[in-house]
Formats: C-alpha cells, structure tokens, sequence
C-alpha cells in the first residue's frame, strides 16, 4: 500500500510517497504530483523509511528516573506547572518549541502559553535560522510574508544566491535551478558567499565576500542602481515609503564602488560584473539563506537585499522577488500560530488590539500582555533562576543553541526540566526530570508550511511504538489537568487546524496577509484529503494565492513598503591575536540538525563520517597539517577537534565546521561550544556564521579504527567518533597518549581483553575478540590515521561464527583496501571508481551516470561530479601534453 505524506526535512516542503507493509515503512519516493519537488528526493529523503526503527526510541514516559503511567506523567506536569505558578507566577514558566512540530502542535502549545498561563516565555529553534527574515519581512512589507514562490526558479533570468549553499541544504530546488539553466543557458546565477561550496559549480560569477560584509554589498549596489538611473521611479513613489532616508543612509556607509570592494574583499570587476548583470535584469530572482540570517546584522543584511528589490519595482513579480529558504519543513507554520516569543497566533503583534482579539477569539483566562525571551535570553533567564520549568518539544537545545556551557548550566539549574522527545539518547533529554515520549515522523499527523507558504499534510503513516503519543494530545491532556478542559477539547488535528484557520480570518479587514479562513470549514473527511495550497485562501483567494504584493498593495498601516536605512556593521565575533581564525559553521549534505533521525541511517555516514575542519591549504601548510590529520579549534569558550580537509574553496585564515555532531556520535564536536552567543538586536537570532579561533595541531600519539558489534558499554576518551554501519558501529579513536600495554587498555574501555591479536615491528597492531563464536569487536591501531575500508570487517558482524580464513583475514596487517569517499550516496559511488571510470573514457556527466549511475537518483552529488570531472580531465590534458 501507497500513501502520500510530507518530508520532515528542510524547507523545501517536499511531496513523500511511502510504501508501506505490516505495519512498517518499507520504502519511500518522491511523490510526482507535489508542486514542491515533481517527484523528486534528496539522499535524506530518500532514507526516511531507514530512520523509523523503534530501536532507540523514548517508549514510556519517565518521572524523575523512573517510569511511569502516562495519568502519572500528566499529573506530575500540571503539578509542577501549577506550583511554580502559585510560587513564581506565569513569567516562571516556559516552553521551547520546534519546526519539526506540526502546526496543530505548536497551535495547542501556543495557546495555553499565551492565553491560559499567561506565560509568553515560548520560543522555537526557528529562533535559530529564521528570525532576522521575519523581522525584515515585517520592516519592509508589514508581515512576515514570502513574496514569490518556487515557479519564479523556472521564469528568473538572474538567479543570486545569497549565504546559501543550496545545492547540499536545499538540493531539491537546487535541481530545479540546474534544470532551468540547462533549458535557458542565457540564464544567470551568481553564488554570493565566502566559501566556494558545491552551489558554486553552477555560477556564472561567484562573490567570495569578506564574512559579514552583505550589507557593504548590497548598500553599494543600491547607490549603483541610483547613479545607473536604473530606480523604478514609479513604483518607488506608489507603493513604497522612506527611500531617500535609506538612499542617504547608504551612500553614506558605501560611497562608491571601491569602498564596496575594500570592505567586502571582492575583485573590483566581480562587483562591476554583478552590479550591471542586476541592472540590466528585470526578472531578478535573490534567494538567501543562513549566511545572511545567522548574523549580529541579520536583519539589517535583509533589509538592504530587499531594498534593492524595492528600488526596482522586483517584488511579487513573475521570476522577480528576494526570497527566503526556509531551514526546517514548518519553521513557517510555527510562525503563523505565534511560536516566536514576540508573537502572537495569525502573525499578530502584542499590540492592545490584537492582545484582546487573540483573547476573546479563545476565551483566554489569562492572556500575556507582552513578549517574552527569546531563545538565548530564555536560557540566560533560566540560569539566572527566573525561570523555574521548562518543557522542550522535538529540539535539542544543548546542541543547537550557541555557548554550550551556559546551556549546559542553565539546564542543570532549571527546577523542572520537561521534554517531549522521540528518541531516547540525545544530549538535551540527559537533563530531563519528565521524560515524555513523543511520535515522530509517520507517525505524526498534521500539516506543515513550506518556504513558498505551501501548506501540506504530514500524515500518519504507522502507530507508534510503545507508549508515544503525539504532542497535542500530551500538550491538550495537560491543560484539561490544569483545569483548561473547555479550550483544549480536541480529539482530531483537523478540528485545531479549523480553530487555527478560523483565527487567522477573524476581525481580518485584510490587514493581515496570513488568511486561511477559507479552510475553517474542512470536514475531518477534507482534513484528510487536503491537497497543497498556498495562503491566503479566503474569499478573495479561494485556491490559494502564487505570489504576494504583486498589487503593489503591502501589510503596513498605509499599505505601501518600507525602506530601512542600513549601515555595515562588523560581526562581534573578530579574529584577534590569541584567536586569529574566523569560524563559520553550517551543515553539510547528508545530515540534518543535530542527527537524532539522520544519524539512525548508516548510508548518511557515507559522504562525511565524522566532524571536520576545511583549511585553506596555506593554513594548513603553516600548522603542518596533512589532509586527514585532526586538528583542534578552541577560544575561551571551549574546543573542538575534527578531521581535516584541505581545499582552496576555503578563505585563507577562515574555518568552516559542520553543526551536526554531539555527544551521541563524538567525543569533541560541539560545533557551537565555540560561539559566544552574540544576537541581532532586532531579531534576537544568533551569530551563529562568525566566531573567532585558535588552530592547532591535536597532538595524536595513536590512531585506531574499531568496529564493534555493542556498543553501550564503551568507555572512550580522547578523540573519538561514531559511525554507524549497517552490522556493527565504527569508531574513528586517536589519543594524546599512548597507553602502557594495551590488553589492559582493551580490558578498560572495551571491557573485554582481545581474543587475538598481531603487533608490527612499526607499532601497528590488530586485534580481535568474541562472544562464544561471534565477532564481538575488531581493533586496528596504528601511530599514522587510519583509512581502512571497514565494509568488509562489518559484514563478518553479521555472520553467526566466522571461518578459519576469516579469523585470520582479520589478522591480517595488509588485508582491508583503503577507504575511499562516497561522493554518490544513494547508489554508493566512490571516488576512486568515477575517477576510474573518467580514465578510461567517460568524459561527460552524462557518460559517468550511464556508467555509474552516480547522480541519477536524488541528484545532490551533481556539483561535486561536476568538480572532479574538471579537476581528472584538466590532470590527464597535462598527462598527456607532458607525453
């Protein structure tokens, strides 16, 4: 059997077809009739149906360590909510929400925050991403309101990509920019970002700024476009409001083309090239991402992008609008319910007006009179003490959030610490004192809201396991046991999805551009069967609506657009003499957050396996670091240690490191131990892109690759890293000091002395033991990395008793080939086999996915074939020539 649902990924808000047997999602493809992605899936869509094993998932809910009966549960919640509200008041209360909830979710959590407890202290990990996009959507259009929608992809001639590496975070639209391309050569794509990454290999032009420098940019070509006599006059005097203030502003801070290329660090003719490509180009189509948004200045980066649009006329146009791609799949229909701390439900304000309609709309006891903390000051508040209970939903804040110790701190502080969690090991649920288990993905049942404002069902495809419930009923169970029972009455998502579409079109004079009142009067029956559709949709748009403001009709108090006047700030995290490195951080292809779902599919492993450093190779040739070596970050804060990777794509005395690894999967890979927690004053959302670093050396006295068949008895330390393989899990071990024998260093961490082992002249040695006749654990140490290929060592785990041949094989120092990286994920393709493959013939992309079938399933790994076909071409034309 067959049914549609919703990936819970990124943004993209892609169409999922699940098969499914027995109770078990046994397979998944993209569905073909979704206007998100046709039919298409990147690698973590792909795997979805390999991440809903019931293995390590939170099956009954725990009370201060010990298991309990969910009554049991309900009660302790509600009495340690109600305590703390008769001790401390509402203002001692708060919950931190998710853009992996589905919107009913977070509707139901908002509202008795908001209205029954009175208690604005609830904020989201959106907090995280998109926060400065809302607040510049509010300073320019009066709402937080995507003006475009994916089809101006198809209909752009010049496609900027701004702080977005869209080809690894938002493959699927990516795709759709290639394919576009390909149909129209003429089309332009410039790739603005300090890295050159894998969206670089379809740029015309790309733009390697100076990190932090956007608003240079994009203020120098606002004063370009007014010296060019290229400003839609017209539309600036009709539908828009403040342009002279924000003209003068930046001609002010970006006087001409040369202080733009000194301060962004951008070649004088790239910014010539780029600024009369933006002139002389209509249908300019500006999609930007994280860099942008994860800013000290991220709002005002926003803005000044966006007054470039309003300058000439580019909003709600046919392939013309700037356009923000959102991070999680309902990090916008968070947004529509009020799941920011400044908000409330249908993107009101605290304002008197929209606080008393919000509270006779629900009948709200006791409503909240003004905004409450955002992320980061919430858990400064909480280690501070004001805040005595906490309740997290479907997020991982001891990872995601910026200054892990105060996190860490604040957590242990924390009275009551509450968390709604579907798996069972992650960093955040450690410090929980109720552990409620939550459903996840296929199970889950609600809808979600994409980057293009496309509301679509995530349904429930399975039950789940043990005791999981979903979030509303937990969230709806608790307000009935706090006396609430008449406003939380809900027995079916659909019926808090029509009080939620109700909200938004009430005492809506159209002042608000969020309306789904047209949705208010879906039958459960309906419900079910609603099919993607863009808000608004109420009388006037029925069907939904492409594109917003294409009228020249905005959501301020007079209806016209705002220009906000910005100025260059730098980031507030600077190199310096003691921390000279500039860090960036981001995600990488195959991973997704803080890899609680991702990390539970052994193929996603494949691309990167563990944490990294990307040098530039005149950094790493001044530390003395080869490729593969480890080496460690550190500043006042904290450390990191990763592998490294040498690539020119890296600014010299720039960082890059992945967000993904915890203590789950490595020993040091907090990434964001090292940022200090620096926020946007407007929008609260972190500087989560600029931080400043020491680089050295980790000084490894020994190296080991370990595969081992049970893993919950290891006690490791130094470096380490886990990686999950499809019989056993790997670990990747180096340490500082050597040990004085090591059958007793076996004995210590993996509580059994080796069975058998072999020791080389050189140091080498490698060891094996068992469990009566079954492989338990294999070891291969070594002074130098490792780079063994562990696939065969894992399918003998797999094997009930091993043969003569085999036990000696894995004694064997040369057996085992070399590792090599898997550059195509879903058909597992090496890079030594394409190499190969272009040796001996195959010249084109094409030939190589004929060959390999390397880049014909989700795509992603098309940028990086594109690369190494260029890079082996260009190396046997000098063969050759050198013959």
């Amino acid at each position: 059997m067959k049914q549609n649902t919703t990936c819970p990924y990124c943004g993209v808000g892609c169409g999922v077809t699940a098969e499914l047997s027995d109770q078990r999602i046994i397979a998944v493809s993209g569905d073909s009739q979704h206007p998100a992605n046709f039919g298409r899936l990147c690698i973590k869509g792909s795997t979805l149906h390999e991440t809903t094993q019931t293995e390590q998932r939170l099956l009954l809910p725990r009370v201060d360590g010990q298991n309990v009966h969910w009554s049991d549960a309900i009660e302790a919640v509600a009495s340690r909510i109600r305590q703390s509200l008769d001790a401390h008041g509402p203002g001692s209360i708060a919950m931190y929400l998710s853009g992996q909830l589905l919107t009913e979710d977070y509707y139901v959590a908002n509202k008795l925050m908001k209205g029954f407890l009175g208690s604005s202290h609830v904020d989201t990990n959106s907090r995280l991403c998109m926060a400065s996009t809302v607040a510049g959507h509010k300073r320019a259009f009066g709402s937080d309101s995507v003006p475009g929608c994916y089809e101006d992809i198809e209909l752009a001639d010049l496609i900027i990509l701004v702080g977005s590496n869209a080809a690894w975070n938002h493959p699927i639209l990516f795709q759709r920019i290639q394919a576009a391309k390909t149909q129209r050569p003429q089309v332009k794509v410039v790739v603005i970002d300090p890295r050159a990454t894998a969206t670089c290999e379809l740029a015309d032009l790309h733009l390697a700024l100076k990190p932090g420098s956007d608003v240079a940019l994009f203020n120098a070509l606002l004063v370009h476009l007014a010296h060019s006599d290229a400003l839609d006059q017209s539309y600036i005097d009709q539908h828009t409001e403040g342009f002279e203030r924000a003209i003068e502003a930046a001609r002010q801070d970006i006087p001409d083309i040369q202080t733009a290329a000194r301060l962004t660090d951008i070649p004088l003719a790239d910014l010539t090239i780029f600024f009369d490509w933006f002139t002389n180009t209509p249908r300019t189509l500006t999609l930007f991402s994280q860099g942008v948004n994860q800013s000290s200045s991220g709002t005002d980066k926003v803005n000044s992008l966006m007054n470039c649009h309003l300058a000439t006329g580019r909003i709600g146009k046919p392939g013309s609008s700037p356009f923000s791609l959102t991070g999680q799949p309902n990090a916008m229909g968070g947004r529509e319910v009020g799941g920011l701390a400044n908000q409330l439900a249908a993107h009101m304000e605290f304002s008197p007006e929209a606080i008393n309609r919000v509270q006779n709309f629900w009948n709200a006891p006791n409503m909240a009179q003004q905004p409450g903390h955002k992320a980061l000051d919430l858990f400064q508040a909480i280690d501070r003490g004001e805040i005595k209970v906490l309740w997290i939903m479907a997020t991982n804040p001891l990872v995601s959030l910026p200054n892990t110790a105060l996190i860490r701190r604040a957590l242990k502080r924390c009275d009551c610490v509450i968390v709604s969690e579907a798996m069972s090991e992650t960093d955040t649920l450690t410090f929980a004192d109720i552990q409620l288990p939550s459903s996840t993905w296929g199970e889950k049942n609600g809808t979600v809201t994409n980057s293009e404002r496309r509301i679509s069902r995530q349904k429930g495809l399975i039950k789940a396991p043990g005791e999981a419930r979903h979030d509303w009923e937990i969230i709806c169970d608790v307000a009935k046991a706090l006396g609430f029972e008449e406003g939380f009455n809900f027995s079916h998502p659909a019926q808090i999805f029509a009080e939620h579409a109700a909200l938004s079109g009430f005492e809506n004079d159209g002042q608000r551009s969020f309306d789904i009142s047209g949705l208010s009067h879906l039958s459960q029956q309906e419900y079910d069967q609603l099919q993607p559709v863009q808000w608004p949709i109420n009388q006037h748009f029925p069907y939904g609506r492409k594109r917003l403001f294409d009228d020249g009709q905005f959501s301020t108090p007079s209806g016209k657009a705002q220009f906000i006047a910005t100025q260059t700030n730098t980031p507030k995290a600077l190199p310096s003499a003691q921390w000279p490195y500039q860090l960036n951080t981001g995600r990488i292809r195959d991973q997704w957050h803080t890899m609680t779902r991702t990390g539970r599919a052994a193929r996603l492993f494949n691309h990167r396996a563990e944490p990294f450093v990307d040098l530039h190779p005149e950094d790493a040739k001044y530390h003395n670091l080869r490729d593969q070596d480890l080496a460690e970050l550190s500043n006042h804060q904290g450390r990191y240690i990763g592998r490294v990777r040498i690539s020119a794509a890296q600014r010299q005395g720039e960082v890059f490191i992945p967000m993904h690894w915890n203590q789950q999967f490595s020993g040091d890979g907090y990434c964001n131990a090292l940022l200090e927690g620096f926020c946007d004053p407007v929008s609260g959302q972190p500087e989560s892109k600029q931080g400043a670093v020491a680089l050295s050396a980790y000084p490894a006295q020994w190296h080991a690759q370990l595969l081992i068949k049970d893993d919950t008895e290891l006690r490791l330390r130094g470096y380490w890293s886990k990686i999950p393989m499809r019989h056993s899990t790997q670990f990747l071990l180096a340490d500082t000091e050597l040990p004085r024998s090591w059958m007793e260093w076996c004995r210590q961490h993996l509580g059994q002395a080796p069975d058998s082992w072999v020791q080389s002249s050189a140091g080498d040695m490698r060891a094996v033991a068992f469990d009566q006749d079954r492989l338990r654990w294999v070891l291969l140490i070594s002074l130098n990395p490792i780079q063994s290929d562990p696939a065969p060592m894992d399918m003998l785990f797999s094997k009930r008793t091993l043969t003569p041949t085999q036990r000696t094989r894995l004694l064997n120092a040369q057996q085992g080939a070399q590792a090599t990286q898997i550059i195509c994920s879903c058909h597992q393709v090496t890079e030594a086999s394409i190499k190969a493959a272009i040796e001996k013939g195959c010249h084109t992309l094409d030939s190589l996915k004929e060959k390999l079938a390397c880049g014909t399933g989700c795509g992603s790994c098309i940028p990086e074939l594109s690369s190494l076909l260029a890079e082996e071409i260009a190396t046997l034309t000098i063969e050759e020539q050198s013959v």
